[in-house]
């Protein structure tokens, strides 16, 4: 008897792809898609065609050839053009054009990319449901640290595990003038205009030095680790304006580097969400991380710790995050938008920041005369803070129009409730012999 020879399957039609948003992000997912095309079609079974798009200017060249791709006038147009199968969101924005288009393509049962995550930090969990009801994917890789793969990591890598903490430096503009205001003494205000200048940081860069931008990422990642998407006005958010030359020499000093990190973590009470400057031992691995680089720290109960670090933004690496979740949808794959479907989230609530539990670098300027360390130390002792170490800069004295002699002062405390910590902050500044508003930043392990 002789055997009929097998029939190669049929091949699958392509996945069309509606992109809203020809910036940076957008064009280079165009060119990444036609560039890596062989490639690209080999690891998702079938062809990835961008169809359609839509962005505010239709005259900008964006160095792409749009010929023979249909333009929609808006991006909600988009979300329900027929030759579309899956929408990219690459707008940006929690509101308005971004939030409508996302939402009209889920109800319209169109799987969704974005890279929107002021989107998913606020909405998420609406968004979550709307997906779910639909039946269709919604993906957000580029969401969070650009082209590391922090929640394919956490939502899929570690899906087994337990997850305590989760978050890292989550913000390239911040990471980047800190470390270069550790390398060179200089402060702020003037590194901030040099990465400005160098396409680093904004023109408004209040999302990005004011922490929003981190928290955003960290409430994500809170959000797929502990199972409840986290609410974004219970996080606990504090930028990097405030920390100056001087605080970088103490730093340096005592053995510390200053980063800015988003850290999450899960209690048995609750769940801590925060994003603020810390000191963080000079020997630790994310110490080491500089420049505008990301790094994502996560600790399991099995797993342990582990770190990912890369670029965490930029037309490349995000690029590359949004084609891997178009691949993914090319697939076939249905993971829910949090890791679980929506009945299975915990109902564990957020943590108000008085409860926070931890170590803290208190610099202060004061009145260079006898009494002054112990009015100090007697605040603490009263407010129940127990001081670590005390450290002076004799090089940083310096004598003011009044003659007032000024000398900075610096304090580690053990660690303390953050409740306890700001009481004996605002009875410190009220010491006559403290001269500026004093500067607190909290110590981590790394």
């Amino acid at each position: 008897m002789t055997s009929k020879p097998s029939s190669s399957p049929a091949p699958r039609p392509p996945l069309r792809i509606g992109i809203a948003g020809l910036g940076t992000v957008g064009a280079g997912v165009m060119k990444l898609l036609r560039e890596n095309a062989a490639l690209i079609r080999a690891r998702a079974g079938r062809e990835l065609v961008v169809t359609a798009v839509s962005a505010r200017d239709r005259t900008r060249d964006r160095g792409i050839d749009l010929s023979g791709v249909a333009w929609c006038d808006t991006p909600e147009e988009l979300a329900t053009h027929p030759d579309v199968d899956v929408v990219a969101e690459l707008i940006g924005g929690a509101e308005g054009a971004a939030r409508l288009t996302v939402t009209r393509a889920l109800e319209n049962r169109r799987p969704v990319v974005t890279a929107n995550k002021a989107l998913i930090a606020i909405h998420g969990a609406e968004l979550a449901c709307t997906a779910q009801a639909a039946g269709v994917p919604l993906m957000f890789e580029a969401a969070v640290a650009g082209g590391i793969p922090a929640i394919k990591t956490v939502r899929e890598g570690l899906a087994a595990d337990r997850i305590l903490k989760i978050g890292g430096i989550l913000n390239g503009t911040c990471n980047y003038i800190l470390s270069v205001m550790h390398e060179t003494g200089r402060d702020f205000a003037e590194i901030l205009a040099d990465a400005q200048k160098l396409g680093y940081a904004e023109a408004d860069p209040s999302t990005d030095v004011d922490g929003i931008d981190t928290a955003h990422k960290l409430a994500i990642l809170a959000g797929l680790a502990f199972g409840r998407p986290v609410v974004f006005a219970s996080v606990y958010i504090e930028g990097i304006r405030r920390i100056g030359a001087l605080d970088l020499q103490f730093a340096r000093k005592m053995g510390y580097r200053i980063k800015l990190l988003g850290i999450a973590r899960q209690h048995e009470n609750g769940i801590e969400a925060r994003v603020h400057p810390c000191l963080v031992p000079q020997d630790a691995s994310i110490a080491q991380v500089n420049g505008v680089f990301n790094a994502v720290v996560a600790e399991g109960a099995f797993v342990g710790r582990l770190m990912l670090e890369g670029r965490g933004a930029g037309e490349g690496p995000t690029a590359t995050a949004v084609c891997a979740d178009l691949i993914d949808i090319a697939r076939g794959a249905a993971i829910p938008v949090w890791g679980c479907d929506a009945d299975s989230l915990t109902q564990a609530v957020a943590l108000p920041a008085k409860s926070f539990m931890g170590e803290y670098y208190l610099r202060l300027n004061v009145e260079d005369r006898p009494g002054v360390i112990a009015d100090i130390t007697a605040v603490l002792r009263d407010n129940g803070v127990s001081l670590r170490s005390m450290l002076q800069h004799a090089d940083a004295h310096e004598t003011r129009p009044d003659g007032t002699h000024a000398v900075p002062l610096v304090l580690l405390t053990h660690k303390t409730n953050e409740a306890a910590m700001q009481h004996a902050l605002h009875h410190i500044a009220e010491l006559s012999a403290v001269l500026d508003e004093p500067a607190l930043i909290r110590i981590d392990a790394g």
